[in-house]
């Protein structure tokens, strides 16, 4: 053997020192133990070679399982290499006299000189050769013989017989244990074979060389021909499979029950349960049909020897993917299966978790057992509650692969293509939902199969073969008037995606109201109130009246969640957030968790609009940061570009809806270029994120807190030529407006308003409730100096505003009127405007009628008013964290002569109990001395009390305390 023995020198230099010893007539036993594969027989050929080198004659014997059948067949060969040994014995010669004579044979070759005897894999002697080995050993030191031993040493799972030493006292027996290579010299190893070798690449063959010399020679054998520059983690890979015959090797020699259970440990997904709360040896005990404690044993001293080690959570695991690929080479598909069902059935009879368990299932093939299907769909359920989509779906995907009846797997298929459809960039739900429409099934499921077919096609801008397909099975529904009715509903609301469909369905809906109003029942009767909203015809009072009327009936199940959606919006337009809110959770807690629904996106529309219609722009850009990940230019998001968008409608764990694909071009306005990238991919399974309404809502707020940069990256990340017609392009057209008209570019302001309304105005939205597009346009036109078109512009407002009549719809158009009318008039108009926005949400409009307020004061003269106007409009912004409207106020308010706007720290109520009361006496005329005796304090602190209250209050001293003190601005 020419290959060095690395770390193998101190069995080197003891087998020198035992030859000499025995060259000198007195000989011993040395046997050298070790694990499979750590070399025991490259050492005793290197030993043999030097007791022969020394002047000993050499017998050797190489055991063999096959030779246990014949008595003494391992002394017989080993005797065969003496010239004089004849295997021949007279008949009837007993055990005892055949040891006897075999015995003398040995002793007399070694009277004639010094003699070595190597016997490799003694364990694997014959019992009646075991046993001479044994009493031979007694012996050997009465003559020149060195008798060499080299024995199998390792945890198996089956217990070993006694060893060769066991009976021996230890004054015959030298032991040298061969110990797993090191780090250092595997590494070594490798990059003499592999001189190019990277640091990662050899640090992975070290791994999958499991500390045994056997198992590293053999993968870089493999390696040596076609190194690559990455491990693989296939046996498949290597040529010519010298590492997965070794580990297959390294397997059988360790028996039958050890090789299952490695098998066990390579195929059972244990990673994918908690650390604490199954027992890896118990698992693979029943996985394997073994003793949990001797697998607890095997699982430590493999870990000790190198093939396995714990993972992040203590786990065992292979050293290396390819090491865990070459165990499982050659395990039967029926075995592997067969340990997958034993550990799983046993998991699930401990207690563990429903997903733990079905972890191990996803790991075999179909098992046809009802509880694998129970567990699998019980897994997916619990996924889908805690927001995991990815795991539902992994779990019913293989739970499609057992065996089902017709009717459970169509509701499989829809769950599962929901899940699809909404948690990929691509739409590849819809195959599993169309499949799941196809099959046999009760009219309820094939009911919500089709509402689930329709949400997913409508959202992909094929709204008109969503509402086909909805026709067509509403015409089956006969004898099920309450489907029919939630199927008519959903053709309702899902039309809104397209004017001219949204046209027919609505006509079609009013049509059979005006017939037979039991035929459209509570939802469609609530969406002809949404309707009449919408279009301008309809009072708030009116629409609640008839909405609160329709919440008390009766309401079918499937159609339950269009009326509280559709309720919930009419109680937000008409200023009833909290009912709104109510009406909102209500809806979402009856979905049914993991299903496409046409209402699902629009109840948390609805509660976005809620949000925003309080003010809250934090909140706001939370969400929509949590939905489409960080802003890379800044710490808030002002949403992802077209590459990382998400698509699909919204299910519990996602966002508001999301936007459509479509051929649409919008123009960018009369003088702006046309901002991002104009390319998209395209493709039928393909849908490219266009903007919605969260979108609109996070430019608004960005804008509203004075971020027009990140608010101009989300417009511009958003493609409107990839946009279908629908309702959201529309709000977000209208924010684009806003972003515009903030940027100081007027003409393309006015230019989304007027597209955004003429988009509205065909779809038969008509009240500023969607949308104040009229108001929004009127600024600009007043801007650009066309008073005229401002003023017809904000009167159509305003008229429409009275139809609607709530303090938000009304004041809003108030406020523009009076801005375009101006003069005498106009301040009425606002100051009506103010007062009546009061009473409304507490939004932006009420801090943006008193900064309009205080402009026309200022320019009518009236300083005074104008400043307290424009403080309470900038207190009012700054809670709100309407950025952008305090710096208009406070750029207002330094006209009228005020130092500074008031902020939170500022002003008579950000005084501490403490400074008020220095105040307070200061401003009666008390010296700081007669305030310190009063009120028991050190003159200093009097005076840091009045110097911090100075500040508060924006006063220079304590002349201007008390107007101060009453929050007045101090005259210049």
């Amino acid at each position: 053997m020419t290959a060095p023995l690395l770390e193998r020198e101190g069995a080197q230099a003891l087998l020198v020192a035992e030859a000499a010893r025995a060259h000198a007539g007195t000989g011993r036993l040395v046997l050298l133990r070790g694990a499979t594969g750590t070399g025991r027989t490259a050492a005793l050929e290197r030993a043999t070679a030097q007791a022969a080198a020394l002047g000993l004659r050499v017998l050797s014997v190489r055991c063999s399982p096959e030779d246990r059948a014949a008595p003494f067949s391992s002394v017989r060969h080993l005797l065969c290499g003496i010239p004089e040994f004849t295997d021949s014995e007279p008949s009837g010669t007993g055990e005892r006299d055949t040891a006897a004579r075999l015995w003398r044979t040995l002793y007399t070759y070694a009277e004639q000189a010094p003699l070595c005897v190597a016997v490799d894999d003694v364990h694997l002697a014959d019992p009646l050769s075991h046993r001479w080995f044994t009493e031979a050993a007694r012996r050997v030191d009465a003559l020149p013989l060195l008798l060499l031993a080299t024995e199998r040493s390792q945890y198996d799972i089956a217990p070993h017989p006694a060893g060769l030493t066991h009976t021996l006292p230890p004054s015959l027996v030298r032991t040298l244990t061969l110990h797993p290579l090191g780090e250092a010299a595997a590494t070594r190893l490798v990059r003499d074979e592999l001189p190019s070798a990277t640091p990662q690449f050899i640090a992975d063959c070290v791994r999958a060389g499991a500390g045994s010399p056997l198992l590293l020679r053999a993968l870089l054998e493999d390696l040596r021909e076609a190194p690559g520059t990455r491990l693989p983690e296939s046996s498949a890979a290597l040529y010519p499979g010298a590492y997965p015959a070794a580990v297959s090797w390294w397997l059988d020699s360790a028996g039958k029950e050890t090789a299952e259970v490695a098998r066990a440990l390579a195929g059972i997904e244990l990673a994918a349960i908690p650390a604490d709360l199954a027992d890896p040896a118990v698992l693979l005990a029943a996985a394997s049909g073994t003793d949990p404690a001797r697998v607890t044993g095997w699982l430590t001293a493999m870990t000790r020897l190198g093939p396995l080690r714990p993972d992040d959570r203590g786990r065992p695991r292979w050293a290396h993917p390819l090491l865990r690929d070459a165990v499982l080479a050659g395990w039967p598909a029926e075995r592997r299966l067969a340990a997958g069902r034993a550990a799983a059935g046993e998991m699930l009879r401990r207690g563990d978790p429903v997903e733990a368990v079905a972890r191990q299932l996803l790991a075999v093939t179909a098992l046809g057992e009802p509880w694998a299907l129970r567990t699998l769909r019980d897994a997916a359920a619990v996924a889908v509650r805690e927001a995991r989509p990815a795991d539902a779906v992994r779990y019913l995907r293989r739970a499609l692969d057992e065996p089902l009846p017709d009717a459970l797997r169509q509701r499989l298929l829809t769950e599962l293509g929901s899940l699809e459809y909404s948690g990929s960039t691509a739409p590849g739900g819809i195959p599993r939902l169309t499949e799941a429409l196809r099959l046999p099934a009760g009219s309820q499921d094939r009911v919500r199969t089709a509402l689930a077919l329709g949400t997913a096609l409508a959202d992909r801008g094929e709204v008109q073969p969503a509402v086909r397909l909805l026709h067509r099975v509403a015409g089956g529904l006969a004898g099920h008037p309450e489907l029919a009715r939630t199927v008519q509903a959903a053709v309702a609301l899902l039309s809104d995606q397209d004017q001219t469909v949204r046209a027919e369905a609505y006509r079609a809906l009013s049509d059979t109201a005006d017939r037979s109003p039991s035929l459209v029942g509570t939802a469609g009767a609530a969406l002809l109130v949404r309707y009449a909203a919408t279009a301008g015809t309809s009072s708030a009072r009116e629409a609640m009246g008839r909405i609160r009327e329709l919440l008390t009936g009766p309401a079918d199940p499937l159609a339950e969640p269009f009326l509280l959606g559709t309720a919930a919006a009419v109680a937000q337009w008409a200023d009833e957030l909290d009912e709104a809110e109510a009406l909102v959770e209500r809806g979402l807690d009856g979905q049914r968790p993991g299903y496409l629904h046409p209402m699902a996106a629009a109840l948390r529309n609805v509660r976005l609009d809620v949000t925003a219609a309080r003010g809250d722009h934090q909140r706001i850009l939370a969400e929509h940061a949590a939905r489409s990940g960080p802003d890379p230019h800044g710490s808030e998001s002002a949403g992802p570009g077209p590459e990382s968008a998400s698509h699909g409608p919204e299910l519990p764990w996602r966002g508001a809806e999301s936007a459509r694909r479509g051929s649409e071009y919008v123009q960018r306005g009369p003088e702006s270029a046309q901002h991002g990238p104009e390319s998209a991919r395209r493709g039928s399974e393909y849908v490219q994120r266009g903007p919605d309404n969260a979108d609109a809502h996070a430019v608004l707020a960005l804008v509203a807190t004075g971020r027009l940069g990140r608010a101009r990256r989300l417009v511009d990340s958003r493609l409107l030529r990839e946009a279908v017609e629908s309702w959201e392009l529309n709000r977000f057209l209208y924010a684009r407006g806003v972003l515009r008209s903030a940027e100081g570019d007027l003409p393309g302001a006015l230019h989304d308003f007027l597209e955004s309304g003429r988009r509205q105005s065909a779809r038969t939205v008509h009240s500023p409730v969607v949308t104040p597009w009229r108001s929004a346009a009127a600024a600009c036109q007043l801007a650009l100096g066309n008073r005229p078109e401002a003023l017809a512009l904000a009167t159509e407002e305003l008229r429409l505003a009275r139809v609607w009549d709530t303090p938000r719809t009304v004041g809003r158009a108030l406020r523009a009127l009076g801005r375009a009318t101006g003069g005498p008039e106009g301040l009425q108009l606002t100051t009506e405007a103010v007062e009546l926005l009061r009473s409304a949400p507490d939004g932006n409009e009420l801090a943006a009628a008193l900064l309009d307020l205080g402009i026309q004061l200022l320019a009518g003269g009236d300083r005074p008013r104008a400043r307290a106007a424009l403080r309470e409009a900038a207190a009012h912004a700054e809670r709100l964290g309407a950025l952008h409207l305090r710096t208009q106020a406070a750029d207002a308010l330094r006209e009228t002569g005020a130092r500074r706007a008031p902020s939170p720290h500022t002003g008579a109520d950000s005084l501490t109990a403490g400074e008020r009361r220095v105040a307070d006496l200061a401003a009666q005329g008390r010296t700081n001395t007669e305030i310190a005796e009063l009120l028991g304090l050190a003159r200093r602190t009097v005076e840091t009390h009045l110097t911090s209250t100075y500040r508060k209050l924006g006063v220079r001293g304590r002349g201007e305390l008390g107007v101060g003190l009453k929050g007045e601005d101090i005259p210049t």
